[in-house]
């Protein structure tokens, strides 16, 4: 199988700092990625050279089997992010919001996509409402419907089910596993939600201070360093 995202000996410095240390992995179709680490392991750094916000150092990432430096506009249509540090204009509604990133994305039935997410996520009565009058919880998952817009092959998360309740956090989780076996989407994500994150991923990459730690199939890694738990793994790993 081929792995619709490789990453190779990735580093990132800011002068003598160094962020990411020779960070390697690879993603393939369905898979579901944690990457975990402590405050300042790199962890949003990383995302955001996926994303092409931040260069590297030096390192080669391939989407798709082609190399994202060279092919950055065409990669990214089929690429999309969401995050709780993201704020969309707060003086738009949610639609006004939706339809301006729908016309980035050149979203085919815009409106009809548009209807059919807000429903997903549970927001088609805050259609019309002003995004600043939005909660945390509702200003995560509008983010997350602007991410679906383009229908992407990849999906990247930083703190995805951050402010939403327990009950959206289940819905919102078995969403992600449903896109994912469904769909085919690939999902990264990051998250301090350790039990919460145990219930999606089907690999692991913990980094600390800009390096990789362990890597690989998360059930692989509870028989590699004999734990039962992402929790234990995680205090294993660090300690």
């Amino acid at each position: 199988m081929f792995p619709v995202l490789k990453v190779e000996g990735l580093i990132k410095k800011y002068g003598q700092k160094v962020v990411l240390d020779n960070i390697s992995f690879e993603l393939y179709q369905s898979d579901i990625l944690g990457i975990i680490g402590p405050n300042g392991a790199g962890k949003s750094t990383l995302l955001y050279i996926l994303l092409g916000i931040v260069s590297p150092t030096s390192g080669k990432i391939y989407y798709f089997g082609k190399d994202f430096f060279k092919n950055r506009s065409e990669i990214l249509y089929k690429v999309s992010f969401a995050s709780q540090y993201i704020s969309l204009p707060y003086s738009l509604t949610v639609e006004e919001n939706l339809k301006v990133f729908a016309c980035l994305y050149e979203t085919f039935e815009a409106n009809k996509k548009m209807d059919e997410l807000l429903k997903l996520f549970k927001l088609s009565e805050k259609k019309k409402t002003l995004t600043r009058a939005l909660s945390s919880g509702e200003m995560m998952r509008l983010n997350l419907v602007r991410a679906f817009l383009n229908d992407p092959n990849i999906l990247l998360l930083d703190e995805p089910t951050a402010g939403l309740d327990p009950e959206y956090i289940k819905y919102i989780r078995e969403l992600f596993k449903e896109f994912s076996q469904k769909r085919k989407l690939s999902i990264i994500l990051t998250s301090h939600q350790l039990g919460e994150l145990e219930k999606i991923i089907t690999k692991i990459l913990l980094i600390k201070n800009g390096k990789t730690l362990a890597y690989g199939n998360l059930l692989e890694l509870f028989q590699k360093f004999n734990v039962s738990s992402l929790e234990e793994l995680y205090f294993k790993v660090f300690a």
